[in-house]
Parts: C-alpha cells; structure tokens; sequence
C-alpha cells in the first residue's frame, strides 16, 4: 500500500520505511513483503523492538522522523489510502457471526484521507508545517509505559521464546498473561493468535471480535490529532 506513496515523495527526499511486526519473521511477512514488491526499505521486526521503542500498539502507525533524526509525530494509526474493508457490502446469506465482524470492522475509524494530507504538507514545509510538532508536544502525546506494560512486554518477549524452543503450552501461558497485562496492545494479540493459527479461539478462549467489543470499536483506533 505504501509504494504508490513513496513514488510521490521520495523525490522530495523523503523516504518510507516499513516494518512488520511478526513473530513468526520471513515465513510469515515474508510473502506479504514479497506481493507488494517494494523498493523502499522493508524490515520485519520479530521480537516487537520497534514497538517498544516507539510505544506502538496497533498496526498501521505510523512515526515522522525528520533529516536530524528528530521525531516530529509519534505513533498514530496511518493508512496510506482508504481502505477496502470500509466498504464491505454484508453478503445477503451472511451467518450472525460474519455479519457482526463485517459490521465491526466497518465502524473502525480510519481517516487515510486526513493523514495523507498531513503528511504531504508536513514534506512540503517541513519544520513550518503546522503537523510538525515541537519536542514538548511530542513527548505529551508519547505513550508512557507505567509498570503493567513493562511486565506485559517481559511476558511476551518470553512466551516468544518458549515458541520458538517448541514450548507451546508454557508460551500460552505467558502470551496470556501479556494480554491480562496490556489488553490494548493489539500486537501482541496479533501474534499470539497467529501462531496459534487456527485453533487460536480455542486455545485463548476469545475472539477479535470478543476483545474489540470489550474494550470498544472506538479506542482499536484512535483519533488522528492533526
């Protein structure tokens, strides 16, 4: 999705750097990578370091760097262009159960629209433009990481582990555990259930749907502060 972009922008020296963050490394994002054929960077992230780093908790975000390497914009969703779920039509002979995933999906907020604009502005003004924020207001919006996370975070980073050395059941555990910790850290939702393939309902006892009912369609993303 983001190559079109990149092909605008680049000649305004700027440059799109992707990152898939995947537990499950080249086997699994390695396709994805491969099918969009990109010619900017594309890096995947198994063990969820730039997450911890930025304080990413859902995919896509999106991070402004500018030519210091300073950061201008912190996490936030960032959708390159509006995308196709949006606009799922309800098949007519849909079960209960798909017509209410099609129906939460639809009412995710995503402005692609507003955030590419941001984005162009920010590359033709750069430090002038309005999107780019001052350090101070960098840091007020940064996410902070009080004691549950950091716990959260060890917990995946050993379930992780116990994963890759065959260790499933004891992974379940502390996958769990970084859930309990950090419900809203939809990545590490993501993974766990991934590699859990398609047992995941059975083996974490819930569902997308079940968690984004819990903690509300409206926070999975939230609003763009532009």
């Amino acid at each position: 999705m983001w190559q079109e972009l990149r092909n605008e922008l680049h000649p305004h020296g700027v440059e799109i750097v992707t990152v898939a963050m995947d537990a499950g490394g080249v086997a699994a994002a390695g396709p994805w990578i491969a099918k969009a054929e990109p010619q900017h960077p594309a890096l995947i992230d198994r063990a969820h370091v730039v997450g911890a780093l930025f304080g990413i908790v859902n995919v896509p975000s999106g991070v402004w760097i500018d030519e210091r390497g300073t950061i201008v914009r912190p996490p936030e969703p960032a959708y390159p262009r509006r995308p196709a779920f949006l606009d799922r039509v309800v098949p007519p002979d849909a079960s209960a159960a798909e017509r209410e995933r099609i129906e939460l999906v639809r009412a995710l907020r995503v402005d692609a629209e507003g955030y590419v604009a941001a984005l162009r502005d920010w590359v033709d003004l750069g430090a002038r433009s309005r999107y780019a924020l001052a350090p101070d207001e960098v840091l007020r919006r940064s996410r902070p990481r009080p004691f549950d996370e950091a716990e959260a975070a060890a917990h995946f980073a050993l379930a992780q582990a116990m994963h890759t050395q065959g260790a499933s059941a004891d992974a379940t555990l502390h996958f769990r555990e970084a859930h309990r910790l950090h419900p809203t850290n939809w990545t590490y939702r993501r993974d766990a259930w991934s590699l859990a393939g398609a047992e995941r309902e059975a083996v974490y006892r819930t569902s997308w749907v079940e968690e984004v009912k819990r903690e509300g369609v409206e926070n999975y993303y939230p609003p763009l502060r532009l």
